[in-house]
């Protein structure tokens, strides 16, 4: 049992003072059943580019790992040590990079950041082949956002080592997605289990369009994993398409009820989980969310619904929730560092550096 072992100190993080922001145990999710040594070690030496290299079973032992190492010390063991990760962030980040980049230090690692592309050979005209071929004698796994949709198939041709796409154009954002659904089973542990009933299954509000928004999509894609779990999915967006082609076949062949509304005040006191974004892509060009996309203390959410938000977010999402029960966004944040250890652990099988008790069968 993880309760037998040191604490994390930094599972401490508490809401502040006069605040109800949600902070769910970790260890509610760690102790729900087994953890699979089998499914975690099926990403050992693999990129991850995007949701649909995943199955449920994978993602479940992926946050279930997560939720251990945030429950339990395990630093002084140095799991990552001998082992270089290159964060190269042609796109602004500030979550994802430094996010990517703790997970690795906490657990020895060492990193290489290149904090902006123009730094690189690439504001020169280098390829992305060669940048590829480049890192292959400087680290032993690459973390990559870029501008580009293509840019992961590109920088793969020559990359031999693994890649993380940490955002690739209007493509996808697996780790995001994998953080998201990581603080939704803190929540609720029982989406790790068997198929809920389905009075109790959960109605799902994603903002946005997937088609063309990264976070969106990848969580949108997982979610579909977990549809014995979901019974309904409502996407609020300005388009009367939102899916794009592939994504539409998905969500088709999932079997979840969803519909399609431009209005989030229409259906928001019915939904469970509210998924927010800050922008939308619309034609060529990115435009803030009108009235219609907003959410304050005010709103009349439906009593014990959470909302989640990728960050960084405008005005869509007002201060006046962090201090409120429906806040699961900083949870969703701060656990990210987890879940990506939980992922670098994996991708480098390093289990045998872990405390020998640590629960994994």
């Amino acid at each position: 049992m993880i309760d037998d072992l040191q604490p994390n100190v930094l599972t401490a993080l508490r809401p502040p003072p006069n605040s109800e922001s949600l902070r769910p145990d970790p260890r509610r999710l760690a102790d729900f059943g087994p953890v699979s040594l089998t499914q975690l070690q099926r990403y050992a030496g693999k990129s991850l580019i995007g949701v649909g290299q995943l199955d449920r079973e994978m993602t479940i032992a992926l946050c279930r790992f997560a939720a251990i190492l945030e429950s339990v010390e395990i630093s002084a063991h140095r799991p990552l040590w001998g082992k270089i990760v290159i964060t190269a962030f042609f796109e602004a980040s500030t979550r994802t990079r430094t996010s990517f980049e703790s997970a690795a230090l906490r657990l020895d690692g060492r990193v290489i950041s290149i904090p902006d592309g123009q730094i690189t050979g690439a504001r020169k005209g280098e390829s992305l082949e060669d940048i590829g071929e480049m890192f292959n004698a400087y680290g032993d796994l690459v973390i990559m956002r870029h501008t580009d949709t293509d840019a992961p198939e590109r920088i793969r041709r020559n990359l031999r080592i693994p890649l993380v796409n940490a955002g690739n154009g209007t493509g996808e954002h697996p780790t995001q997605a994998l953080a998201d659904w990581y603080a939704l089973m803190k929540w609720r542990p029982s989406l790790a289990g068997a198929a809920t009933e389905k009075a109790d299954r959960i109605h799902l509000g994603i903002l946005g369009t997937p088609g063309s928004m990264r976070a969106v999509k990848s969580f949108l894609l997982m979610a579909l994993l977990f549809r014995d779990h979901i019974g309904k999915i409502t996407m609020v967006s300005e388009m009367a398409d939102p899916f794009g082609l592939d994504v539409g076949q998905a969500v088709e062949a999932a079997g979840v009820e969803c519909e399609v509304t431009n209005d989030l005040r229409e259906c928001l006191s019915e939904l469970d989980v509210i998924y927010m974004n800050s922008i939308a892509f619309l034609g060529d060009s990115y435009k803030a969310l009108d009235s219609r996309y907003k959410l304050n203390a005010a709103s009349p959410l439906k009593p014990g619904a959470v909302v989640l938000h990728p960050l960084a977010r405008l005005d869509e999402l007002d201060t006046s929730l962090d201090r409120t029960a429906h806040n699961l966004y900083w949870t969703q944040a701060h656990g990210a560092v987890f879940l990506r250890q939980a992922l670098f652990i994996s991708v480098f099988n390093r289990f045998g550096r872990l405390p020998e008790n640590i629960p994994l069968v």
